[in-house]
Order: structure tokens, then sequence, then C-alpha cells
């Protein structure tokens, strides 16, 4: 999950500055407390941060540096193999690529 910024923004610039040429974000949730969107749009060390749309970042800006992936289909899935009291593990044998 990422929420406050400021420790991404360190590892980021100790990355770059041990010869990292590009960082990349991955999370989960991507929350993003008040000004944190616009301090990554400033960092020059976080390239991309890459989270899900499990929380809503619509009407937020600026988002150029953020790419959010659609898991909708994946959790409709669980929900429904939970239901109908199915196996969740061929959600993680069939992931696509």
């Amino acid at each position: 999950m990422i929420d406050g910024i400021k420790s991404y923004r360190a590892a980021a610039k100790l990355l770059i500055e041990s010869g990292a040429k590009r960082v990349y974000l991955v999370a989960t949730h991507g929350v993003f407390k008040e000004d944190s969107l616009q301090e990554i749009q400033d960092d020059d060390c976080i390239h991309e941060v890459i989270v899900t749309n499990t929380v809503s970042l619509k009407g937020r800006a600026p988002l150029d540096k953020v790419k959010i992936i659609d898991i909708s289909s994946v959790l409709a899935e669980a929900a429904r193999r939970t239901h109908n009291g199915e196996s969740l593990s061929f959600l993680l044998n069939n992931i696509p690529t």
C-alpha cells in the first residue's frame, strides 16, 4: 500500500545514486494521501508507479506517472468461485500475461 511517499522517494533517490536507470513503484493499493501524487509527479527519481484499481483515483491529479491495472475481473471470478465452493487456485495458475 502506498499512502505517503516520503520513504519511497528516499529509496528511489538512493537507487538512482547507486546506478539504477529507472525506479518503478508497485503496490496493490494506491491510497496516496495529501500531495503524494504531485510529489511523485515532481520527483525525477521515480519513473512510474503501478497500482491496482482497488482504491479509486478518479478525479485526482496528476496521474501522468501512475499506471492503474484493472483487477475487477479477477476479483469477480474469486467471488464467484468462493460463492460456488470452487477452488481459488485456478486463479493463480491462469493469470493472464
